[in-house]
C-alpha cells in the first residue's frame, strides 16, 4: 500500500519538485560517499540545507535516512 501511494505522489509531482528531491538526494549521498562508516559534514553540507530550504519547500520530504544497499535494491 506504502508503494502505491508512493508511485501516485511521484506521479502528480511537478518537475521541479522531481528536480529539488533528486538534488537533495545527490548532496546526501556526496558526504556519505566521503565517509563510508560515519559521514562528516563539512562546512559546505549546513550551508547547502539552507539555501537550499528557502528556494523548496518540500526539503524535509527529503531527509530520509536511506542505506546504499536500499536504493540499489529499488532500482533492481
Amino acid at each position: 500500500m506504502a508503494y502505491l501511494l508512493l508511485i501516485l505522489k511521484y506521479c502528480l509531482a511537478t518537475r521541479a519538485t522531481l528536480a529539488a528531491e533528486s538534488l537533495a538526494l545527490r548532496q546526501q549521498f556526496a558526504a556519505l560517499k566521503r565517509h563510508a562508516t560515519r559521514p562528516k559534514l563539512t562546512r559546505r553540507d549546513p550551508l547547502f540545507w539552507v539555501l537550499f530550504r528557502r528556494v523548496w519547500s518540500g526539503w524535509r520530504d527529503s531527509l530520509v535516512p536511506v542505506n546504499l544497499s536500499t536504493v540499489l535494491g529499488w532500482h533492481r
